[in-house]
């Protein structure tokens, strides 16, 4: 199964790819994940789907230890959610005899879905795991067993929540590559929230962030965010990408301010940040809330390189035709190769990879399932 060339699915032609570097790139799909690496310019995939038939939310690529090792949050329809790792870049995989993440039973929940894996930036062993419904798990073992962050869980907001279109999933984690007690999480439909205590406490942190489908536009929280993406140098600055809406914070969230000035939509799902230029990030625009497909129907990821006082349309190398591929909030992202590449797939089963920082793409498949996710990373 492994390294051998995926025919009928992976283009052929992707050998032009720059630099001798090896990358690993997951791509979780509606069925299953799959798994290639860049090797002195080539792309290898594997033969076939890891997890068959299981849709695959979330992957982590945790690069931190001597071995690199890959973390999936997998769903089976008849088995449920689980969290399985391998040390061994996929040719084997194993999962705990008792489900790392689970719901203690005086919560009155169970778990459906695993959105995000996220490895801490500050504490080698330390992996966070985001969940549907909205809650945060702290592993101290390379996420091999998962403890439930109960200050989040019992914030007194919650019972407020309202869950988002996709569920009530807790999406996104960012850890202060300065600070291991600095956690920031977002929830669809709760918002944006923050620790510097370790998780102790939790503050909405969503000042300036619009939510227009409610009678007060801008709530405490409540607002329907999408991602948030770090930056490369300044840990206080991050982006958002809201239901309607592009901000960025100065300030670790305390503020928002709105940088979607620029774009042809305001509506997204993604959005990541470059691995190393500050002020650098990317989004990919949506129609509209009502109409989720790309803006203008063009397939084009948007750059900025200053911090959202402009963006730049990215398109050498995608599809100039009408496009209709949504791309959803974990399937975009970038590694940490230099040049950067820049990664993304969408629900049409597509995966497009830019190994310069996003000046230029190429297709690396297509027909695949409906892309969830995607992370990529140098290894070796």
């Amino acid at each position: 199964m492994v390294g051998c060339r995926l025919t009928g699915v992976w283009d052929k032609g992707v050998a032009e790819v720059i630099g001798m570097t090896e990358v690993l790139l997951a791509v979780g799909t509606r069925k299953g994940l799959f798994i290639g690496r860049r090797r002195g310019g080539t792309w290898e995939f594997d033969e076939s789907p890891y997890f068959n038939a299981q849709a695959v939310y979330s992957v982590a690529v945790d690069t931190r230890g001597e071995r690199t090792r890959l973390l999936v949050g997998g769903d089976s329809s008849h088995w449920g959610p689980s969290v399985f790792h391998s040390d061994d870049l996929g040719r084997t995989w194993t999962e705990p005899a008792r489900p790392a993440v689970k719901f203690p039973k005086d919560t009155g929940a169970s778990l459906e879905r695993v959105w995000q894996l996220h490895p801490a930036a500050a504490e080698p062993d330390v992996v966070y795991a985001g969940t549907e419904p909205a809650a945060l798990y702290r592993s101290e073992d390379r996420g091999e067993t998962f403890d439930l962050v109960r200050p989040l869980w019992e914030h007194p907001t919650r019972s407020k929540w309202v869950p988002g279109g996709g569920g009530e999933g807790l999406h996104t984690v960012v850890t202060d590559r300065r600070d291991p007690k600095t956690v920031t999480v977002a929830v669809s439909t709760a918002g944006v929230f923050r620790t510097t205590d370790g998780g102790a406490s939790w503050t909405p942190s969503n000042s300036g962030v619009s939510a227009v489908f409610l009678p007060d536009p801008n709530p405490e929280f409540g607002q329907c965010v999408h991602k948030v993406a770090q930056d490369a140098e300044d840990a206080d600055c991050l982006y958002l990408q809201n239901h309607w809406g592009v901000y960025r914070s100065d300030d670790s969230g305390g503020h928002w301010t709105d940088i979607g000035e620029g774009l042809p939509s305001t509506f997204g799902f993604a959005v990541a940040a470059h691995p190393r230029r500050g002020g650098t990030a990317y989004v990919y625009p949506i129609q509209a809330d009502s109409d989720r497909v790309p803006a203008d129907r063009r397939c084009r990821v948007f750059r900025t390189a200053d911090s959202g006082g402009t963006w730049e349309a990215l398109t050498a190398g995608l599809p100039q035709e009408d496009h209709y591929g949504t791309v959803l909030r974990d399937a975009l992202c970038t590694d940490d190769a230099d040049p950067a590449g820049v990664y993304f797939g969408n629900r049409n089963g597509e995966v497009f990879a830019s190994a310069d920082d996003g000046d230029s793409w190429r297709r690396l498949a297509s027909h695949l399932p409906d892309v969830l996710c995607v992370r990529a990373a140098v290894i070796g």
